[in-house]
Parts: structure tokens; sequence; C-alpha cells
């Protein structure tokens, strides 16, 4: 049987749940996903969002600080990618409880192939 989730794995979970809760973070992520494990310089991200530098720089210091981008000084940019490991967490954490210790949802209907 599972150890039941400790409150810190929660409040951790929880905040970085929050911090994709806007559509144009959970679009980033998305783009930051798709371009893994490259990632993407600020400016690109911009672009393919058509997002202004300010906004775009608010969302990603906000996925930052929760630990879902990383950040790699490329000489005068600043190229970001989706941190798998916490991604990884997270899933993990939705998935001991859906699919694992209840089964309310069966795991071969979450990994699909994707067309």
């Amino acid at each position: 049987m599972m150890a039941k989730p400790n409150a810190e794995r929660v409040a951790r979970c929880a905040d970085m749940f929050a911090a994709m809760g806007t559509e144009p973070r959970l679009r980033i992520m998305q783009r930051l996903l798709a371009a893994h494990p490259d990632g993407m310089v600020v400016g690109e991200i911009a672009d393919d969002l058509d997002i202004t530098g300010s906004t775009l720089s608010h969302h990603l210091d906000k996925l930052k600080g929760e630990g879902l981008v990383n950040v790699q000084r490329e000489g005068t940019f600043l190229r970001y990618s989706a941190n798998t490991d916490a991604l990884q967490e997270l899933l993990g954490f939705l998935y001991a409880e859906c699919c694992t210790r209840n089964k309310a949802i069966e795991p071969r209907c979450i990994v699909t192939e994707r067309r």
C-alpha cells in the first residue's frame, strides 16, 4: 500500500500547479516541452506566443520560481527549457492517486498514442 502524500509534497505540487494555472504559462510550458531538450530563447518564445517581453518575463519568473523551467545564459540571451524532473514529480503525484492506489483511471487511458 502506498504512503499518504505528505503535506510538504502536496504544498509543493499545489504551488507548481498554481504556477502553470494561467493560459499563457501553460502555453509557454507546451512550447518548451515541444522544444525539448534544446529549449528556446526568450525572443523565440515571445514571437511564437505573441507576448510582450515584460509580460513574458513575469510568466517565466513565476515558472522558474516554482522550478518548472531551467534557464541558461547564452551571451546576451536567456535560453529556457522545461524542467522535466519537476514535471515528472508533478505527474507522478497525480498518477499515484488516480491510477495506482485506487485505479480511478486506468493507466492505459492516460498513455495514448498522440496523432
